[in-house]
Protein backbone atom coordinates (compact mmCIF):
# COMPACT_ATOMS: atom_id res chain seq x y z
CA UNK A 1 0.00 0.00 0.00
CA UNK A 2 1.02 3.58 -0.67
CA UNK A 3 0.00 7.36 -0.90
CA UNK A 4 -1.47 6.46 -4.43
CA UNK A 5 -3.48 3.55 -4.24
CA UNK A 6 -3.82 0.16 -1.94
CA UNK A 7 -2.06 -3.13 -2.46
CA UNK A 8 -2.37 -6.21 -0.62
CA UNK A 9 -0.73 -9.34 -1.81
CA UNK A 10 -2.45 -11.81 -3.15
CA UNK A 11 -1.32 -14.62 -0.43
CA UNK A 12 -3.53 -13.21 2.15
CA UNK A 13 -6.76 -13.96 0.32
CA UNK A 14 -5.57 -17.28 -0.88
CA UNK A 15 -4.62 -18.46 2.61
CA UNK A 16 -7.85 -17.43 4.34
CA UNK A 17 -10.33 -18.71 1.51
CA UNK A 18 -7.55 -22.38 1.93
CA UNK A 19 -8.82 -21.75 5.77
CA UNK A 20 -12.61 -21.53 4.69
CA UNK A 21 -12.70 -18.00 5.52
CA UNK A 22 -14.12 -15.28 3.42
CA UNK A 23 -11.27 -12.62 2.67
CA UNK A 24 -13.11 -8.89 2.31
CA UNK A 25 -10.36 -6.25 1.48
CA UNK A 26 -10.82 -2.64 3.74
CA UNK A 27 -8.85 -0.31 2.44
CA UNK A 28 -8.45 2.78 4.97
CA UNK A 29 -11.48 4.96 5.28
CA UNK A 30 -13.00 8.49 7.13
CA UNK A 31 -12.55 7.00 10.74
CA UNK A 32 -16.67 7.06 10.51
CA UNK A 33 -16.59 4.02 8.51
CA UNK A 34 -14.77 2.04 11.13
CA UNK A 35 -18.31 1.00 12.75
CA UNK A 36 -19.73 -0.27 9.52
CA UNK A 37 -16.59 -2.12 9.17
CA UNK A 38 -16.70 -3.69 12.70
CA UNK A 39 -19.93 -4.76 11.55
CA UNK A 40 -19.16 -6.27 8.20
CA UNK A 41 -16.47 -8.19 9.41
CA UNK A 42 -16.18 -11.77 12.19
CA UNK A 43 -11.97 -10.95 12.24
CA UNK A 44 -9.30 -8.72 10.88
CA UNK A 45 -6.00 -9.14 9.49
CA UNK A 46 -3.54 -6.25 10.22
CA UNK A 47 -1.46 -6.72 7.57
CA UNK A 48 1.84 -5.56 5.90
CA UNK A 49 2.89 -2.48 4.27
CA UNK A 50 4.80 0.91 5.39
CA UNK A 51 6.45 2.13 8.06
CA UNK A 52 4.40 3.29 10.94
CA UNK A 53 5.07 7.13 11.44
CA UNK A 54 6.91 7.13 14.64
CA UNK A 55 5.15 10.43 15.68
CA UNK A 56 2.65 7.78 17.18
CA UNK A 57 4.99 6.39 19.17
CA UNK A 58 6.99 9.43 20.52
CA UNK A 59 9.91 9.32 18.49
CA UNK A 60 11.32 11.43 16.11
CA UNK A 61 12.09 9.86 12.14
CA UNK A 62 15.09 8.19 12.05
CA UNK A 63 17.23 8.71 8.74
CA UNK A 64 16.55 4.99 7.87
CA UNK A 65 12.90 5.40 8.01
CA UNK A 66 10.95 3.94 5.10
CA UNK A 67 7.84 5.56 3.41
CA UNK A 68 4.94 6.47 6.34
CA UNK A 69 1.11 6.64 4.83
CA UNK A 70 -0.55 8.82 7.45
CA UNK A 71 -3.94 8.05 6.21
CA UNK A 72 -3.25 4.29 6.75
CA UNK A 73 -1.70 5.02 9.98
CA UNK A 74 -4.50 6.78 11.45
CA UNK A 75 -7.18 4.92 10.34
CA UNK A 76 -5.70 1.29 11.58
CA UNK A 77 -4.97 2.46 14.68
CA UNK A 78 -8.18 3.65 15.78
CA UNK A 79 -9.85 0.59 14.02
CA UNK A 80 -7.00 -1.64 16.15
CA UNK A 81 -8.23 0.14 19.30
CA UNK A 82 -12.14 -0.48 18.46
CA UNK A 83 -11.45 -4.11 17.78
CA UNK A 84 -9.49 -4.87 20.92
CA UNK A 85 -12.65 -3.15 22.97
CA UNK A 86 -15.33 -5.08 20.80
CA UNK A 87 -12.55 -8.29 21.35
CA UNK A 88 -12.43 -9.19 17.43
CA UNK A 89 -10.09 -11.72 16.66
CA UNK A 90 -7.21 -10.31 15.39
CA UNK A 91 -4.30 -11.90 13.27
CA UNK A 92 -1.43 -9.17 12.86
CA UNK A 93 1.28 -9.88 10.44
CA UNK A 94 4.51 -7.96 10.16
CA UNK A 95 3.58 -3.93 9.94
CA UNK A 96 0.17 -5.31 11.34
CA UNK A 97 2.06 -6.69 14.38
CA UNK A 98 3.77 -2.89 14.82
CA UNK A 99 0.34 -1.12 14.37
CA UNK A 100 -1.05 -3.32 17.56
CA UNK A 101 1.81 -2.73 19.57
CA UNK A 102 1.87 0.89 18.74
CA UNK A 103 -1.76 1.19 19.57
CA UNK A 104 -1.83 -0.78 23.27
CA UNK A 105 1.63 2.34 24.08
CA UNK A 106 4.88 0.21 22.68
CA UNK A 107 7.93 1.79 20.60
CA UNK A 108 9.66 0.18 17.46
CA UNK A 109 13.01 0.03 16.18
CA UNK A 110 12.90 1.89 13.46
CA UNK A 111 15.68 0.26 11.57
CA UNK A 112 17.06 -2.73 12.28
CA UNK A 113 20.01 -2.87 10.44
CA UNK A 114 21.44 0.35 12.08
CA UNK A 115 19.84 0.16 15.21
CA UNK A 116 20.46 -3.61 16.49
CA UNK A 117 23.71 -5.21 16.44
CA UNK A 118 22.52 -8.45 15.20
CA UNK A 119 24.15 -11.08 12.70
CA UNK A 120 20.30 -12.21 11.01
CA UNK A 121 19.33 -10.21 7.35
CA UNK A 122 15.64 -9.95 8.70
CA UNK A 123 14.85 -8.23 4.93
CA UNK A 124 15.92 -11.44 3.06
CA UNK A 125 16.55 -11.56 -0.48
CA UNK A 126 15.08 -15.12 -1.42
CA UNK A 127 11.32 -15.27 -2.34
CA UNK A 128 8.81 -14.45 0.31
CA UNK A 129 7.77 -18.04 0.45
CA UNK A 130 11.37 -19.10 1.83
CA UNK A 131 11.95 -19.45 5.50
CA UNK A 132 15.67 -17.89 6.36
CA UNK A 133 15.71 -17.88 10.26
CA UNK A 134 14.00 -19.62 13.06
CA UNK A 135 11.92 -18.50 16.22
CA UNK A 136 11.92 -20.25 19.45
CA UNK A 137 7.89 -20.18 20.51
CA UNK A 138 7.18 -20.02 24.28
CA UNK A 139 5.65 -23.10 25.28
CA UNK A 140 3.20 -22.05 27.25
CA UNK A 141 1.37 -20.03 24.44
CA UNK A 142 -1.47 -19.79 22.60
CA UNK A 143 0.58 -19.83 19.59
CA UNK A 144 2.70 -22.71 20.32
CA UNK A 145 -0.63 -24.94 20.69
CA UNK A 146 -2.27 -23.36 17.36
CA UNK A 147 1.32 -24.62 15.39
CA UNK A 148 2.00 -27.53 17.88
CA UNK A 149 5.43 -27.05 17.82
CA UNK A 150 7.44 -24.62 20.01
CA UNK A 151 10.21 -24.00 17.16
CA UNK A 152 9.23 -22.79 13.62
CA UNK A 153 11.55 -21.41 10.55
CA UNK A 154 9.98 -18.51 9.21
CA UNK A 155 10.60 -16.23 6.35
CA UNK A 156 11.55 -12.58 7.56
CA UNK A 157 10.73 -9.41 5.58
CA UNK A 158 11.27 -6.22 7.46
CA UNK A 159 13.65 -3.84 8.71
CA UNK A 160 11.59 -2.53 12.09
CA UNK A 161 10.06 -4.62 14.83
CA UNK A 162 9.32 -4.06 18.26
CA UNK A 163 11.52 -2.39 20.73
CA UNK A 164 9.30 -1.03 23.45
CA UNK A 165 6.68 -3.91 24.54
CA UNK A 166 2.95 -2.57 24.09
CA UNK A 167 0.56 -2.94 27.77
CA UNK A 168 -1.59 -5.94 27.48
CA UNK A 169 1.00 -8.02 24.85
CA UNK A 170 2.97 -10.78 25.93
CA UNK A 171 6.54 -11.78 23.92
CA UNK A 172 5.81 -15.06 22.64
CA UNK A 173 8.31 -15.74 19.83
CA UNK A 174 11.83 -14.30 19.44
CA UNK A 175 14.61 -14.77 17.10
CA UNK A 176 17.61 -15.65 17.94
CA UNK A 177 19.12 -12.28 17.94
CA UNK A 178 16.35 -11.80 20.57
CA UNK A 179 14.22 -9.74 18.16
CA UNK A 180 10.35 -10.00 19.06
CA UNK A 181 8.78 -12.19 16.48
CA UNK A 182 4.98 -13.19 17.86
CA UNK A 183 3.04 -11.58 20.59
CA UNK A 184 -0.37 -12.43 22.14
CA UNK A 185 -2.64 -11.25 24.54
CA UNK A 186 -4.01 -12.93 27.58
CA UNK A 187 -7.66 -13.67 27.87
CA UNK A 188 -10.18 -15.74 25.61
CA UNK A 189 -10.15 -13.21 22.69
CA UNK A 190 -8.25 -14.60 19.39
CA UNK A 191 -5.37 -11.39 19.48
CA UNK A 192 -2.41 -13.25 17.49
CA UNK A 193 0.34 -11.00 16.10
CA UNK A 194 3.81 -12.49 14.25
CA UNK A 195 6.34 -10.43 12.65
CA UNK A 196 6.96 -12.76 9.53
CA UNK A 197 4.69 -13.57 6.79
CA UNK A 198 2.82 -16.87 7.29
CA UNK A 199 0.45 -16.09 4.09
CA UNK A 200 2.86 -16.88 1.55
CA UNK A 201 4.30 -19.94 3.56
CA UNK A 202 1.09 -21.50 3.52
CA UNK A 203 1.17 -23.42 0.53
CA UNK A 204 4.05 -25.81 1.64
CA UNK A 205 3.88 -25.38 5.70
CA UNK A 206 1.21 -26.98 7.78
CA UNK A 207 2.36 -24.74 11.10
CA UNK A 208 1.49 -21.55 9.10
CA UNK A 209 -2.05 -22.91 7.49
CA UNK A 210 -3.00 -24.33 11.03
CA UNK A 211 -2.18 -20.21 12.64
CA UNK A 212 -4.88 -19.17 9.46
CA UNK A 213 -7.34 -21.92 10.38
CA UNK A 214 -7.75 -21.33 14.00
CA UNK A 215 -8.26 -17.54 13.23
CA UNK A 216 -10.93 -17.89 11.00
CA UNK A 217 -12.51 -20.38 13.51
CA UNK A 218 -11.80 -18.38 16.12
CA UNK A 219 -13.79 -15.35 13.89
CA UNK A 220 -16.63 -18.06 13.35
CA UNK A 221 -17.06 -18.48 17.08
CA UNK A 222 -16.70 -14.75 17.71
CA UNK A 223 -19.58 -14.34 15.16
CA UNK A 224 -21.52 -16.67 17.08
CA UNK A 225 -21.15 -15.50 20.44
CA UNK A 226 -22.39 -12.24 19.16
CA UNK A 227 -25.59 -13.43 17.43
CA UNK A 228 -26.14 -15.20 20.73
CA UNK A 229 -26.00 -12.26 23.15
Amino acid sequence: MNSEGVYVHHDYHRAILKAGGIPIILPPAPLHVISSYLDLCDGFILSGGEDVDPVYYGQIAHEKLGSVFAERDEFELTLTALLLKRKKPILAICRGLQVINVALGGTLWQDLPSQVNSPIQHSQTSHRSLPTHPVTISSHSQLAKIIKNTTINVNSLHHQAIDILGKGLSAVGHSPDHIIEAVEMKGEAFVVGVQWHPESMVPGCTEMSRLFSSFVNAASAHSQDEQNA
